[in-house]
């Protein structure tokens, strides 16, 4: 075997056990924020930190770029706090936030997921233009319902987040982000899947969810 070779396959043997160890801890914190009893007061306090960007009402902000975040599952959200801990989602505010403002325990994120969970969700208001509306409709429910629910209202278990009514510029970012590897949290198979889309797939899905909200409460 070439001397180079030789070192950058024992180099990447090195790294996979801390790798594997990241995953674990990950795994571990996760399990312990969802199976922990949740202070929903202690939640609040914390949430004011996250107001800021994602407002009070936590509906997020479009001029801002972030995602409303109120009533999404509650294990969604532990999800992604302990992903953005452990480098499995990237966004240098959210990082700083999940690392640096007394979100360092399971409890801490237990108690802020369990809050952000309760407050009322509704449209975030940020929608497309409606061009593609149609489109992404008819994309959604044939490539997205069997996993996101055919309202978009997502699987608590499965870890499957809610969209009906999101941001039409957040969830056009966030899935562009996947398939250009800005999203190392999504699985295989959903980039796989978001990869066979082209620009008006993307967009169209983007506007159909943004207003799926809005559908629902006219209906």
């Amino acid at each position: 075997m070439p001397r180079l070779t030789l070192i950058a396959a024992c180099c990447l043997i090195a790294t996979l056990p801390l790798t594997a160890v990241a995953t674990s801890v990950a795994q571990q914190e996760f399990h312990d924020a969802t199976r922990l009893k949740p202070n929903p007061e202690h939640g609040s306090a914390l949430f004011q930190s996250c107001s800021k960007c994602h407002g009070p009402d936590g509906g997020g902000s479009r001029a801002v770029g972030t995602p409303a975040i109120a009533g999404q599952h509650f294990r969604v959200l532990v999800k992604q706090l302990v992903d953005y801990q452990h480098g499995r989602r990237y966004d240098i505010r959210m990082e700083q936030i999940a690392k640096q403002h007394n979100l360092t325990e399971a409890q801490d994120i237990a108690d802020i997921a369990t809050y952000v969970s309760a407050l009322e969700w509704k449209s975030a208001g940020g929608i497309g233009d409606g061009e593609f509306v149609a489109h992404g409709q008819e994309v959604y429910l044939q490539r997205c319902k069997s996993c996101h629910g055919t309202a978009g209202d997502g699987d608590a278990q499965r870890l499957v987040p809610r969209l009906a009514g999101q941001h039409y510029g957040y969830l056009l970012r966030e899935m562009h982000d996947a398939v250009e590897g800005r999203r190392p949290n999504f699985s295989i198979k959903h980039i796989r899947l978001l990869q066979k889309l082209d620009h008006d797939d993307f967009v169209g899905l983007a506007d159909f969810l943004s207003r799926a909200n809005l559908a629902a409460n006219a209906s």
